[in-house]
């Protein structure tokens, strides 16, 4: 089943914690903590002067309490002071960065580790096979074809993204193949931007249609007869900055072959509704159109429908599932009937059976009941359903047929984590990525009939992934939750209590941390490091009420849990203070951000990726007020209180010593605004008193990280490494 997910954007601490698992920190972490500032890291020092950043005397008054905004210029980002200060940063950032003895060796190595080839999840249409592949060092990923049964001759290029632009910055960010076979619509994306142009090829002479729609986000392409359906916004008004303006007003419109823009047809709006997103798809034998919208205050979507085939439903869609407060997807439909997905109910959801003519819950028939395990997601293809679960935060994949009769499990190679399994109708076999940490991403054939899988391609990485263990643990949280963590490093690695570690989290909007390889991460590995995930609540791990667990008001729980793994991680004799790195990004900048303004004490290193770090003002920018489920807004005078509490910017106090700190985000992200980084720069620096640097990287023609170029990823964790080691006091290359 095809163009019917609903497109959820996902971005996407404060009191002191102690460790609530038995035994006695290290005397290093005691006396840090007794000490009330970061660690002093015996690591190589370097001058660092700080560019000036001018105060403004500006405040917000928020119920009564009045909220200093000193750096609210910096919101600006076309004015000349923005980008002088931009310019003056980085200055110092690379000048720092350029000082540390063994950072061109760490970029070398990831460059060789990086030259492998990489590839896409196949997708077969008709008598052809189309898969992305990377050659190793390509800026971006291209896109092949080739006969499906693969017996005649060698895949040919169908798109090259690297000839989209000059420098590799010009991302192929969708492909949708109509349902003919005959046509491609394809978006692409620039310098990293949520924006995007749809184009369109035909497949037969392989050549570009001159259709080309603009400002479109949040959005497919939704095939119908000779066109398409698909989501956009109006154009910026002028002078409006299209990176950071207020999106509003989302519609659906129609697309005919051949036609300019203008002419599309208006299919949906709600004139009364500024905010929220209204996308469609449409099932494969296009009877149906399914219509997702969501309020912007709410955490799920309304889904409605109309049958295409109806004359009497030209014009108007039947509400199937009319409440905001779940999510719901169409996953196929059998006949005149729709596979739901929903969490109504069901909060490790379910899948249902719903006929639009008669759509009331008493009609609804359970054709997957809720288990244990959250179902993640489900493929309708080749009459079955594929099921797949998380176990732990591991996958775990079930066939079942259209009833929902179980037929069996897919024997996945290890634990990890498996996706894909899409096709059509007349699938008979299907592809999926499988993947771990220290499991390079390997494309799988699956048959549906016989339960067998085969591999399509496995890379060839220069590591040897049998020289690296992952183990699983269960730690208490603050209030005695048990939370997950995946814990990777070298095997018979001595727990010495003073390994480089790296913790990484996320724990927001429903999203589940499941293990994957990352050729960056196998550095800091084969390097002694230790890799520490935990699974925090916010996240999508255990289902709707593990989420819940860490959405406003309990978003305290996230950073718990966070502080907590660090603790852990003390306790068991993994490392210490002074060689612990935090890093998160988007919901886990924020996650960093507020972790290191309420315990500045736990780690040597922060590493705050494109964070949220003004939550008093996030809803102003872009999709932000998307987020306000997840955070709640400071508009509403309880909200705001949780807010203020944990917002990193207004967290920071002056004569605190700060962990080392490398900020990083992009001049194009226009998902979570530079400017949110830009801000908690300027105030971290003016705050800090301690000897750690406090930096921040901005790339340029880069964005919220999506399509980002192969060249540019590697020159940022060749300075992530290189910072995180600097300041633990490790030369990874010193005989």
């Amino acid at each position: 089943m095809r163009n019917l997910t609903f497109p959820v954007l996902a971005l996407a601490a404060l009191a002191a914690c102690r460790s609530s698992q038995p035994g006695t920190p290290t005397a290093a972490a005691s006396a840090t903590a007794a000490s009330g500032g970061a660690a002093t890291t015996p690591a190589f020092r370097f001058a660092v002067q700080y560019p000036e950043s001018k105060k403004v005397d500006h405040k917000d008054d928020y119920f009564g309490t009045a909220v200093a905004d000193s750096y609210r210029w910096l919101e600006d980002l076309d004015s000349p002071d923005t980008k002088a200060w931009v310019e003056a940063q980085n200055k110092v950032a690379f000048g720092y960065l350029e000082q540390i003895p063994f950072r061109d060796k760490i970029r070398e190595r990831l460059t060789q580790m990086w030259n492998y080839e990489r590839f896409g999840i196949p997708q077969r249409e008709g008598d052809a096979l189309y898969f992305s592949k990377n050659d190793g060092l390509q800026n971006q990923a291209v896109l092949y074809v080739q006969r499906s049964d693969g017996s005649e001759g060698q895949p040919n290029v169908l798109l090259d993204p690297n000839k989209f632009s000059a420098d590799g910055t010009t991302a192929l960010a969708g492909t949708y193949f109509s349902n003919d076979h005959r046509y491609l619509a394809y978006a692409t994306s620039g310098g990293g931007s949520d924006w995007q142009k749809l184009k369109v090829m035909d497949l037969q002479t392989r050549q570009p249609l001159p259709d080309e729609l603009q400002w479109v986000k949040v959005s497919g392409a939704a095939w119908y007869k000779n066109g398409f359906f698909y989501s956009r916004y109006d154009a910026p008004k002028a002078g409006e900055n299209q990176l950071s303006g207020k999106n509003e007003f989302h519609r659906v419109y129609y697309h005919q072959l051949g036609k300019p823009q203008s002419a599309d047809k208006l299919v949906y709006e709600d004139k009364k509704m500024p905010l929220g997103f209204r996308t469609v798809g449409t099932t494969e034998d296009e009877r149906f159109l399914v219509l997702y919208l969501t309020d912007g205050k709410a955490d799920g979507n309304r889904l409605s429908v109309r049958d295409l085939t109806d004359p009497k439903q030209a014009t108007t869609f039947t509400p199937l599932i009319s409440s905001y407060e779940h999510n719901n997807s169409v996953v196929g439909n059998v006949g005149g009937q729709l596979l739901v997905l929903t969490n109504y109910k069901a909060p490790r959801y379910r899948v249902v059976l719903i006929d639009p003519k008669k759509p009331q819950e008493a009609n609804w028939k359970e054709v997957l009941p809720e288990t244990e395990q959250k179902l993640e997601g489900v493929d309708h293809v080749g009459g079955y359903l594929v099921a797949s679960y998380l176990k732990d935060a591991s996958s775990n994949i079930k066939v079942y047929t259209e009833k929902g009769e179980f037929k069996h499990d897919v024997a996945l190679p290890a634990i990890g984590t498996a996706s894909g399994f899409g096709g059509r109708r007349d699938s008979k076999d299907v592809y999926y990525a499988f993947t771990s940490f220290t499991y390079p991403t390997t494309i799988y054939k699956y048959n549906l009939a016989t339960n067998t899988s085969t591999v399509f391609r496995a890379p060839k990485v220069d590591v040897n992934p049998q020289d690296y263990v992952t183990t699983q643990v269960f730690y208490k949280s603050k209030d005695g939750t048990k939370v997950p963590m995946f814990i990777t490093h070298k095997k018979g690695l001595q727990l010495t209590g003073q390994n480089p570690t790296y913790l990484y989290a996320y724990g927001g909007f429903n999203i589940s941390l499941t293990p994957s390889f990352s050729v960056a991460r196998m550095l800091w590995l084969e390097n002694g490091g230790i890799l520490a995930i935990p699974n925090l609540r916010g996240g999508g791990e255990y289902g709707e009420a593990w989420h819940q667990a860490g959405m406003t008001p309990n978003k305290q729980n996230v950073f718990d849990d966070f502080i907590a793994a660090a603790e852990y991680l003390k306790v068991q004799g993994y490392t210490s203070t002074e060689k612990l790195a935090i890093a998160g990004g988007s919901n886990g900048g924020l996650l960093v951000g507020a972790t290191m303004t309420q315990r500045p004490d736990l780690c040597a290193v922060a590493l705050p990726a494109v964070g949220v770090m003004d939550m008093l003002r996030y809803q102003k920018f872009t999709i932000g007020w998307n987020w306000a489920p997840e955070y709640g807004t400071s508009d509403n005078q309880a909200q705001f209180e949780n807010l203020y509490k944990f917002s990193p910017l207004h967290n920071l106090k002056s004569g605190t010593s700060y962990p080392a700190t490398l900020i990083t985000t992009a001049d194009h992200d226009d998902r979570v605004v530079p400017a949110h980084s830009f801000k908690f720069a300027a105030a971290l620096q003016a705050a800090n008193t301690g000897p750690h640097p406090q930096l921040i990287r901005i790339d340029v023609n880069a964005g919220h990280g999506a399509g980002k170029s192969t060249k540019l990823q590697i020159q940022e964790w060749a300075d992530v490494w290189s910072f995180a080691f600097q300041n633990m006091g490790v030369n990874p290359y010193k005989k």
